[in-house]
């Protein structure tokens, strides 16, 4: 048996649906470049939250609208797609997830700059790579060929 719950699940299938919905039924020359980056359903199945990201805030307002506007197209097209007794109302909202991890990314690289980063973190270009715990790997004799284990 799966560890995923019923809500989890029409989550994703809600999720995947509505992209390939967007992708190839909505006709709207104002929608803009934007991600689906999750959606969360309440347990009753009664309500989804699409969360959606952008490049910038303008793309993202423009996409909250356009998918605004096409709520019902795109929930009629669901029902068609997924069989349950109760549809989950659409609610779309940002994904404030994105933003805050810009901002981390600023952050580090602000203290990447200015050298208060303690030795050994990584910055925001990858920084140093951590010595392999397990050592150099097998070793290969000089003439090129491994070594059999016979």
């Amino acid at each position: 048996m799966t560890t995923h719950s019923r809500p989890e699940r029409v989550a994703d299938q809600i999720q995947i649906e509505l992209a390939d919905i967007i992708q190839r039924r909505l006709k709207d020359p104002r929608r803009g470049f934007f991600t689906l980056t999750g959606v969360r359903v309440t347990r009753d199945l009664r309500q989804a939250t699409v969360f959606v990201s952008a490049l910038d805030d303008g793309e993202l307002r423009q996409a909250l609208s356009t998918l605004g506007r096409a709520k019902g197209f795109l929930r009629s097209e669901l029902a068609k797609r997924i069989r349950l007794r109760f549809l989950p109302e659409l609610h779309f909202a940002p994904d404030e997830a994105v933003g805050r991890g810009a901002r981390v990314e600023e952050l580090l690289r602000e203290l990447h700059e200015r050298g208060e980063l303690p030795p050994g973190d990584a910055g925001p270009e990858g920084g140093d790579e951590p010595e392999d715990p397990e050592g150099p790997g097998p070793e290969t004799p000089p003439d090129g060929e491994p070594e059999s284990g016979a």
